[in-house]
């Protein structure tokens, strides 16, 4: 229940915001869109390297945990060279050129992953999986617009593209339950796919998003960036102190 109640709330939370932000004109969805991506850097980053990998560490040697880190990595490299494993977060991503199915399935499948982290991380302890289910919130609001501006460049309605995210968004709720029943068989493999977690967290926000974040000079919107990581990167120290009993 847990597993399954940290899903919603990660993938389809960020499928909610996404959608009250579509309400909004071109003017605050341009200011606001850059906000989250610094703020998703720093949840990222921070449960990355402050919460999942110690609790890998806690039963894996360093060589193996590493080892699973850097195969995570290289997996995710290919599946980004597949279109498996894409992001958009801009008006001019080249993943418009893709077909609208395409971009679905793609979506599908990060969303299913993205299942099978926090269910992995719920099997670890509770609180590391709402700091997990956080974290992947925060990264998917601004990909979900990404994917909305897909479609509706596709020509597809509003409505049309929100079920389509919206469905998408379930196959999370698949990858939580497959990773609950897996792990019941071979518990030994959660420890592992934990650190392949981290390595999808850390991909995501350093091969992706602070790209993002380096385009254009160097003005008051660098400090305001650099403000919401330090933010993103404190609200899960913050909140692993509260959930974790410190």
């Amino acid at each position: 229940m847990w597993a399954v109640g940290l899903t919603v709330l990660g993938s389809l939370g960020g499928v909610i915001v996404a959608s009250a932000l579509l309400l909004c004109n071109d003017r605050i969805r341009e200011t606001v869109v850059p906000w989250l991506v610094s703020y998703a850097v720093g949840t990222l980053l921070a449960v990355a390297l402050l919460v999942i990998l110690p609790e890998a560490l806690g039963h894996l040697s360093p060589r193996r945990t590493l080892g699973a880190l850097l195969g995570g990595i290289m997996l995710f490299f290919v599946l980004e060279k597949l279109v498996l494993w894409r992001h958009c977060h801009t008006h001019d991503c080249e993943a418009h050129g893709l077909a609208a199915p395409m971009v679905i399935i793609g979506d599908a499948f990060h969303n299913f992953l993205d299942g099978v982290v926090i269910g992995t991380a719920v099997l670890a302890s509770i609180p590391l999986g709402i700091s997990t289910a956080l974290a992947v919130m925060t990264h998917e609001v601004p990909q979900e617009l990404g994917d909305f501006a897909i479609l509706l460049h596709a020509g597809y309605s509003r409505r049309k593209a929100l079920v389509l995210n919206i469905a998408s968004g379930l196959s999370a709720i698949g990858g939580a339950v497959c990773a609950i029943l897996a792990f019941d068989w071979l518990p030994g493999l959660s420890n592992y796919v934990l650190s392949v977690a981290a390595a999808s967290f850390l991909y995501i926000a350093m091969a992706d998003l602070i790209p993002d974040l380096h385009r254009g000079r160097i003005d008051a919107k660098t400090f305001r960036q650099l403000a919401l990581v330090v933010a993103g990167i404190g609200t899960i120290v913050g909140l692993s102190a509260v959930v974790g009993g410190g």
